[in-house]
């Protein structure tokens, strides 16, 4: 077998596939036939959905959504950072925009992904050849028209990831055994979305909408959820790239072309009556995730599934992100890899808004089971969080079985609205009505607020909700991105933090210091979960925007001191703002870092690949 790592992540399928291939029957999960030809494998029904589940087999474990992807690779944006220190070659440095080329975080996640390529390149050519395809019963062919369709679908997943990470990836669309050379190319990426387009819309057409396959739930590709990936591919291809030859970002002329066909892939879901909806409970989305499948309306329209307790196809969703638990607790350790900006927390309306409370983790679980305050540097991503999970206990074990999610109705309706405003130069009435669902289900029992009415107001107005409604998603870096606004964003982020160190502007009445007390864990409703901490002058909405006593002592009655403002400094070193070790994107240039490096092993081994801009 060739020993390069990209062209071995490629192989490693076709070998197995198409031969005896005993190491490959975990990955499938099925007994296979002493042979596993092509002849064999895709003439029966079973066996090729068997074929495709190991393709989607690509999308999980640690070096997939259950980890990597799903948390290390997508940081940092205005919402979170990694935790920890910096160091170019672990995830602290991904996190920081100063990741070098042997970034142990790098290679197993782009290796995977071509592997999912491969294993997809596989399916796609054998499906169609395949006589139960072309002369089976209409059963047969319906059947083996689903698998194909989501073949390409998995493959558009694959490479969409591949190319918002490292940009001008190699485009390889056949199955390695027939490609003329495996020293790849870089491939214009532009190139590569247009074919992801065209095979995107020739998938719609042969997989159902959910209600005809509701056996496939949110953990395969549906109609709505093709759909939406073409929207979000559209949107990746007509927005703002950081370009190979001119090594600045830019988008092409014709951007309008791929927003209009976001718009009409959006508004097809959204016209789709019962297909897909909002969950009434924002909580009750990421509560889906765990296993509960509250109030589930099918706002979850594709989630990678997560099971097994092994890093091959479970998650560490929880154990590495998510609201932190002490190992000394009942609950066992959990959460802390991620850390909210302390200035996101104050992005939420403070009384009206739902998602505050469930997206930021504002308190931990202490070594006694009670929950505390964290400091304002230290809060965590609360989507995720082990006590809403069947290992709620003081189990070692680092994999809860936790789904990540990979779109949401909610994003549908938002990426339709900012189609539409950019389409028709100012929102129409249904992109109004859009916004303004994803905004009631936030403001629950309260008026969400207008939208403006222009162009311009209306985009800041999606850009805003954006980060409220998806913090912690690992969606808002790439927004940035394609709208050009990460260097924008960051810079204002690191005035914000300043603003908020000193205690001025939006920040002039935040406390230095907050004073509280441990108290029970409720595991309940996460606005009443922090409404219920044990504040010193009052309910937390109004400790948390009043100046307090501002000084280091507690006071009488048993109160701990937890830094706020106070936790936020400028230390060369140290310093949240711009600190050498902790600071908020420290590293970021702009047109060099909105890509990751290649891998200094792929490039080494496969010599017609150029590294990206800056590394």
């Amino acid at each position: 077998m060739n020993t390069k790592i990209l062209s071995a992540a490629i192989l490693a399928f076709a070998i197995g596939t198409l031969s005896i291939l005993p190491s490959c029957k975990k990955a499938l999960e099925f007994e296979s036939p002493s042979v596993s030809s092509p002849s064999t494998v895709f003439e029966s029904t079973v066996y090729t959905n068997t074929a495709l589940i190991g393709v989607y087999n690509r999308l999980v474990g640690d070096d997939g959504y259950g980890n990597r992807l799903a948390t290390i690779l997508n940081l940092s944006a205005d919402d979170f950072k990694t935790s920890g220190s910096y160091s170019p070659s672990d995830r602290r440095g991904v996190s920081m925009y100063g990741a070098s080329s042997d970034n142990t975080e790098l290679i197993k996640p782009f290796a995977q992904l071509f592997s999912g390529v491969e294993r997809a390149n596989i399916c796609i050519k054998y499906i169609p050849l395949s006589n139960l395809y072309t002369s089976g019963t209409t059963a047969q062919k319906e059947e083996m028209g689903r698998y194909y369709g989501e073949a390409l679908a998995l493959r558009a997943q694959f490479y969409h990831e591949l190319i918002r990470n490292w940009g001008d990836v190699p485009g390889t669309f056949v199955p390695a055994s027939d490609a003329p050379t495996l020293n790849f190319f870089n491939t214009n990426r532009d190139e590569t979305y247009d074919q992801l387009l065209k095979d995107l819309e020739l998938a719609q057409t042969l997989v159902p909408w959910r209600s005809k396959i509701a056996d496939y739930g949110s953990f395969r590709f549906t109609k709505g959820a093709i759909k939406g990936l073409r929207a979000r591919i559209a949107l990746a291809r007509g927005g703002y790239a950081l370009r190979t030859d001119s090594r600045k970002m830019e988008r092409r002329a014709d951007f309008l072309t791929y927003y209009k066909i976001a718009e009409k892939e959006c508004a097809e879901i959204i016209a789709a009556a019962g297909e897909h909806d909002l969950n009434p409970s924002y909580e009750n989305v990421f509560k889906t995730l765990h296993g509960a499948r509250l109030d589930d309306k099918f706002e979850l329209m594709f989630e990678v599934g997560a099971f097994g307790g092994n890093a091959s196809t479970d998650s560490k969703l929880g154990y590495y992100n998510g609201l932190r638990y002490s190992a000394k607790s009942t609950f066992g350790q959990g959460g802390g890899g991620m850390n909210a900006i302390a200035t996101y927390f104050y992005e939420f309306d403070p009384t009206k808004d739902s998602r505050r409370d469930v997206t930021i983790g504002v308190y931990e679980i202490n070594d006694n089971s009670k929950k505390i305050l964290n400091t304002a540097n230290n809060l965590t991503d609360g989507k995720f969080r082990k006590a809403w999970t069947a290992f709620n206990n003081s189990s070692t074990s680092q994999n809860f079985a936790i789904n990540w999610p990979i779109l949401r109705f909610a994003d549908v309706l938002l990426m339709f609205a900012e189609a539409d405003n950019e389409v028709n130069g100012g929102p129409s009435a249904a992109a109004q009505a859009a916004l303004k669902r994803v905004r009631e289900r936030a403001f629950v029992g309260y008026a969400a607020p207008e939208s403006p009415q222009d162009k311009a107001g209306f985009f800041e107005a999606i850009v805003k909700e954006r980060l409220l409604e998806f913090g912690g998603e690992g969606i808002r870096k790439y927004d940035l991105i394609r709208w050009n606004l990460m260097e924008t964003k960051f810079n204002e982020t690191r005035a914000k933090l300043t603003d908020f160190m000193n205690g001025v502007g939006a920040y002039a009445n935040v406390p230095l210091y907050i004073y509280v007390k441990e108290n029970a864990y409720l595991k309940g409703g996460s606005v009443a979960e922090v409404a219920n901490l044990d504040f010193y002058g009052g309910t937390p909405n109004t400790v948390f925007y009043t100046p307090g006593l501002g000084t280091s002592g507690a006071p009488a009655g048993g109160y701990t001191v937890k830094a706020w403002r106070f936790a936020v400094n400028n230390d060369p070193t140290s310093g949240s703002i711009s600190g050498t070790a902790n600071g908020f994107a420290t590293y970021f240039k702009a047109n060099e870092r909105e890509l990751l490096p290649y891998p200094k092993t792929v490039l080494i081994e496969t010599t017609n690949m150029v590294q990206n801009n800056g590394y």
